[in-house]
């Protein structure tokens, strides 16, 4: 099977229900051209150095999203161009984000990570934690920032039924949060959930957003 096809094969089965971030971490400029080639525009790296690399040498119109855990000293590098950031996982982050996209007088668009899984690893927010913190007055503030909505990520398990009530959660969770912290921003309407595994999952529980890996590129090239 070709990128091409992979590509064409996933977009059939999201059927614009959702839009599709092609996570093209550790590939290679060629393979996120034939992606480019056949149509993709919106491709997720997890890696800084590398998004900022595959950036300067790929076409300027493709919209690039930053999808792994990001440290607070490496947004200088991606605010200039960055598309989405998907894991906003602290304020400290939210602040710093706000910071540089003032150095570069654009806003800067971003997703607040909530933590949805029963494992201790991921990381993001609670809602209680979001409605804490994300008070009116720190929202005035962040004149920089541009948030579009939640992400989050499933346990990893093979086990349907909880990876489903997760991310029927995170769109309860969401619907809470529209009308409670972010009633006055039209602009918060993305879920972004839903990965290779269980993207399918994801769109029925109300994801807007998927980032699709391996379905499309095949395994991760680990050097």
């Amino acid at each position: 099977m070709s990128i091409k096809n992979n590509l064409k094969s996933v977009l059939d089965q999201i059927n614009d229900k959702a839009t599709l971030v092609a996570v093209s971490k550790t590939k290679p400029n060629e393979d996120l051209l034939e992606a480019y080639e056949a149509g993709q525009r919106i491709f997720g790296e997890n890696k800084v150095q590398e998004l900022t690399s595959k950036y300067e040498s790929l076409p300027k119109d493709i919209e690039w999203h930053m999808i792994g855990h990001l440290q607070s000293n490496k947004v200088k590098y991606i605010a200039p161009f960055v598309s989405l950031i998907h894991g906003v996982d602290s304020i400290k982050l939210l602040k710093t984000i706000d910071k540089e996209g003032r150095k570069n007088d654009r806003k800067i668009p971003c997703l607040i990570q909530m933590h949805i899984a029963e494992e201790e690893t991921k990381f993001g927010f609670t809602e209680q934690e979001i409605k804490e913190l994300l008070t009116p007055e720190l929202l005035a503030e962040l004149e920089f920032v541009d948030i579009k909505g939640v992400m989050g990520m499933a346990t990893f398990t093979n086990d349907e039924d909880q990876i489903r009530k997760e991310f029927a959660g995170l769109k309860t969770t969401f619907d809470r949060l529209s009308e409670d912290v972010f009633s006055d921003n039209p602009a918060f309407r993305e879920i972004s959930m839903g990965m290779s595994g269980d993207y399918n999952i994801a769109i029925e529980e109300g994801s807007t957003m998927v980032r699709v890996g391996s379905f499309i590129f095949g395994a991760r090239n680990y050097h």
